[in-house]
């Protein structure tokens, strides 16, 4: 097929606001009506590359994934790298250094294209994830980032106090061990997390037990003011995000275990 068929295929099959501009050998821009919520349109190419043509993004997708989340949370082991995984699975994608594609197959251009546009949609939607999902990877970032700076050997997840606590009631996100006083790290994405971790805190001061807090938000500025200000009342070292954060997390965390 030629281009202008190629063309009329895409406008035939998916629709007629789609044209195709040549920007290079055997590389042509696809100007399409599908757009991110910012407003930006999806950058799509149809490139022949060792005799096959093929739609790419050339990795525009999850670079705009980036103005809204930390994207290398898609190459570790986790809730948006399963997800990620089962889209280029499932739509027959091909991902190298973070550029998505898909191999036209018997000059099917339309259907290709349309399954194409459907997985790139698909994979805009890990920037907006229902709140139970980023709660999830909320943690699992907090972990892996704990994980990343302290010896495994020093860490507690999920700790409770083994003589106080029978039950279990009192849970310390993190416990880092190996110093006069444990650190005690609580991972807060709501409300309802900082009035649980201030709870902990006010069990554990009760009890006579010696630490130092840290609490890492996943977005202070979503709590509650009044919540807030009773937990900065009992806490002591407090980062307002994690996202932004991680390397002065690191670094202090470091210095303190030293």
């Amino acid at each position: 097929m030629n281009i202008s068929d190629i063309e009329s295929a895409l406008k035939d099959k998916i629709s007629r606001e789609i044209s195709l501009k040549e920007e290079g050998v055997n590389r042509f821009r696809i100007f399409n009506p599908y757009e991110f919520d910012d407003g930006d349109h999806f950058s799509i190419f149809l490139k022949k590359e060792n005799g096959h043509w093929k739609f790419t993004d050339e990795a525009h997708t999850i670079m705009h994934l980036s103005y809204d989340m930390d994207v290398s949370a898609l190459k570790k082991e986790g809730t948006r790298q399963k997800i990620l995984t089962n889209i280029i699975s499932n739509f027959g994608l091909d991902e190298y250094d973070g550029s998505l594609s898909i191999r036209i197959e018997s000059d099917d251009f339309g259907s290709a294209f349309y399954n194409y546009i459907h997985a790139l949609i698909k994979v805009t939607d890990l920037s907006y994830l229902s709140k139970e999902i980023v709660r999830s990877t909320f943690y699992e970032d907090f972990r892996a980032l704990i994980r990343e700076t302290v010896p495994e050997e020093r860490l507690t997840f999920d700790f409770t106090h083994p003589d106080y606590d029978k039950e279990g009631k009192y849970v310390v996100d993190c416990r880092i061990n190996g110093m006069p006083k444990p650190i005690f790290l609580f991972a807060v994405p709501n409300d309802s997390k900082c009035k649980d971790a201030m709870i902990t805190m006010y069990c554990f001061n009760n009890w006579g037990v010696k630490y130092h807090s840290v609490a890492i938000f996943e977005d202070q500025e979503q709590i509650n003011r009044r919540v807030l200000a009773q937990f900065s009342d009992i806490g002591e070292k407090q980062f307002s995000t994690l996202l932004s954060n991680k390397e002065r997390i690191k670094e202090y965390l470091s210095e303190r275990i030293a």
